[in-house]
């Protein structure tokens, strides 16, 4: 119940993305379905049937990822002041966001069978002449177990991501206590070293208050000392020691961007290696293609960092100055969504390089929609990004305009970060997609 008022009370941008989520997920679903129905219609054709199911996975991640990222974003579920007190704990806010990931998913599933009903002529007869009666098996019994483990895939997957994403953590770092070894390896030994004899000393273990008017040994008082400094922690301080510098965390860059560099050169190695056979083998190409992928994304947030830093370059003003620390900072935040849509768009531009410059003769309206729900929803997961990195920029927002900064020069700087990233990011798709169609096309 909790869920339905937040979803009903919420925004009309939250609604959109929300909406978004409901359609990715129903054009997901009816690819499932029509995976379902040309396995009806051509019972003979298993491993072509197999293989429709599996291209539904490309699909399937990309509407789980935009529904993360909504679900990211959804103010409604945002840990505030005062809600631990009437029992709206992280555990219970993440349940919050699990349910309304949910409903969309279902909402959106619901929408593909309805859809799928219609196409198939089950509710009022065949639309469009009977277009679609050979691609959804038309006439045959729909088997609904089936069909509903179908449907249920998506809602269930993204449900279970969201609330392994935004599980409750525990904002305090661990103490890590550093283990000290003993005689002869026991642990919980003494952290100085000790003297011959002073263990069997009467009094070495203790602590001794100062002024007692006993004499000890240099030993002993180190021993004593130790004990002191163990029981009550750490001493303090001397008043004239300087302080420790501050660590810079805008300069520390993502660390996938070597790896995300040698994936990107394995997957074009294996694309020509693939190209110099006369059969080409599938599996070898979409190895090298997933291999890119991969790597695109994992470079995406260090090649983000270094647009802020090239941004910064040589003697910056305010403009530039500004536009380049904001990217460093979001850098993690919108490069891997940036990286998933590079890897989709060189994917999608090698496609087109390798069918002669249009449509190849293998698509149809099922491969048409599966690459618009992969496009829109890789696209949409980038601007929910962009939304998460304003709200989370929204303080040194508040904080630039106290001080006097003027609006246009906030706009001037994010209009200046919108346009640095497709400069840099654009030729790179461009060159990946032409050196991945350049050994097939031959």
């Amino acid at each position: 119940m909790l869920a339905l008022r937040l979803t009903r009370a919420a925004r009309p941008a939250v609604q959109l993305r929300r909406l978004l989520v409901a359609a990715a997920s129903a054009g997901t679903g009816l690819l499932l379905l029509s995976s379902l129905g040309h396995a009806l219609a051509h019972p003979e054709a298993a491993d072509a049937a197999a293989l429709r199911l599996a291209w539904c996975a490309a699909p399937l991640a990309a509407t789980v990822y935009l529904a993360l990222a909504v679900a990211r974003t959804d103010p409604g579920t945002r840990p505030r002041p005062g809600l631990s007190a009437v029992g709206l704990g992280p555990a219970r806010l993440m349940a919050v966001s699990a349910l309304t990931t949910a409903l969309s998913c279902s909402l959106g599933s619901l929408l593909a069978l309805l859809i799928f009903l219609h196409l198939r002529g089950d509710l009022t007869g065949l639309p469009f002449d009977g277009a679609a009666a050979g691609l959804l098996a038309a006439g045959l019994p729909l088997p609904v177990p089936a069909a509903a483990t179908l449907l249920t895939v998506l809602p269930v997957t993204a449900t279970a991501a969201v609330a392994v994403a935004l599980r409750p953590r525990d904002p305090r770092p661990p103490v890590r206590v550093p283990r000290r070894f003993g005689r002869f390896g026991a642990a919980g030994g003494s952290a100085g070293k000790e003297t011959f004899g002073a263990y069997g000393r009467f009094g070495t273990r203790l602590p001794q208050a100062p002024g007692d008017g006993r004499t000890d040994a240099p030993g002993d008082r180190r021993t004593a000392t130790t004990a002191l400094l163990e029981t009550e922690g750490d001493p303090p301080a001397p008043e004239n020691a300087p302080e420790p510098p501050a660590p810079d965390t805008d300069a520390d860059s993502p660390a996938g961007l070597p790896w995300g560099v040698a994936l990107v050169t394995a997957g074009l190695a294996a694309q020509a290696y693939a190209g110099r056979s006369a059969p080409v083998p599938v599996l070898t190409v979409l190895l090298g293609w997933l291999l890119t992928g991969t790597g695109l994304v994992l470079a995406g947030p260090g090649l983000t960092h270094l647009c802020g830093r090239l941004l910064q370059a040589g003697r910056p003003g305010a403009l530039r100055l500004l536009a380049g620390r904001g990217l460093m900072a979001e850098a993690a935040r919108i490069g891997r969504p940036l990286g998933v849509v590079c890897a989709v768009a060189s994917a999608g531009c090698a496609l087109t390089a390798l069918s002669g410059g249009g449509p190849a003769p293998a698509f149809g309206p099922l491969s048409a929609l599966g690459a618009l729900v992969v496009g829109g929803a890789t696209l949409a997961t980038l601007l929910t990004a962009a939304v998460e990195a304003r709200q989370y920029r929204a303080g040194h927002t508040a904080v630039l305009l106290r001080l006097g900064a003027r609006p246009a020069l906030l706009r001037g700087a994010a209009a200046l970060r919108a346009a640095v990233l497709p400069a840099l990011f654009g030729p790179l798709v461009l060159a990946i997609a032409a050196l991945s169609a350049l050994p097939l096309s031959r």
